[in-house]
């Protein structure tokens, strides 16, 4: 599935179109959420650092909200931040023909309990059986739906119990072999636009030399992995073609994934 087309195609459906008939696209907002909730949130430090808001993963699924809790999870940390980098023993002055440095780095693992006592972390809990409630029964979103207007919406997250997602979301991800390719309707122009022209009106601005904030250790797993097993997902599920592979000019030459990051929104 692409999502980004999927909607240009939804557009289109007899009951739909009227609605954006005549109009105007103006601007252009997109982005993949991390919806896993708090079920999902990983340890939040490590040596030198920490993850905060949507890095994190702490968006208030059924609200759809996460600038509130990134803001506050960011100050928790620069809080930590600075009390470990006051901790730091006085470095001394480097010659120039000297090493790098390399350490020590400031711990930030006080920022753990201060998101633990944080109305974040109280905010998170209270919905966090939002989206595994689509994996809890066969009605699948339905399931969701069902459990925010009625469980949710009577104990405010208070519910005696913690459903689980039933398993990581990778596990869930079928080989290409196994799925039939979706051919979806070229853009008119009017209700479904391609994906190009829809990002160059997000407003989006980077520098010419800005270093890319999307980096890989080994860029062969990309092509080993997610594009011989799955077809590349990541080119699909990206709603600002930040990820392309690219075919080869050569006969005997391997794809690339190439990292558009310019194009991040």
């Amino acid at each position: 599935l692409n999502p980004f087309k999927m909607f240009q195609t939804w557009k289109t459906h007899s009951s739909v179109r009227p609605t954006f008939e005549g109009g105007e696209r103006l601007s252009y907002g997109a982005r993949a959420l991390n919806e896993g909730g708090f079920q999902c949130i990983p340890k939040l430090t490590f040596p030198g650092g920490a993850l905060v808001g949507c890095a994190a993963g702490f968006l208030n699924v059924p609200k759809i909200k996460g600038t509130h809790t990134a803001m506050k999870s960011g100050m928790l940390a620069a809080e930590a931040a600075f009390e470990g980098i006051c901790a730091l023993p006085e470095a001394e002055a480097e010659d120039e023909d000297e090493a790098p440095f390399v350490g020590p780095v400031a711990d930030l693992s006080p920022y753990q309990p201060a998101f633990d006592a944080s109305w974040v972390r109280e905010e998170l809990y209270s919905v966090r059986n939002a989206r595994p409630a689509a994996h809890a029964t066969p009605l699948g979103m339905l399931g969701a739906f069902g459990y925010l207007g009625v469980v949710h919406y009577l104990l405010r997250g208070k519910e005696p119990f913690t459903l689980s997602h039933g398993g990581a979301d990778w596990s869930r991800l079928k080989p290409a072999s196994e799925c039939k390719a979706v051919e979806y309707p070229k853009p008119d122009g009017e209700v479904s636009f391609d994906l190009l022209s829809s990002v160059a009106l997000t407003g989006t601005n980077h520098e010419g030399d800005q270093p890319p904030h999307l980096t890989l250790k080994d860029d062969s797993v990309p092509v080993a992995r997610n594009l011989a097993i799955y077809d590349g997902p990541e080119q699909r599920f990206c709603p600002a073609g930040v990820y392309e592979y690219l075919q080869p000019d050569e006969p005997d030459g391997e794809p690339r994934l190439q990292i558009n990051a310019q194009n991040c929104i």
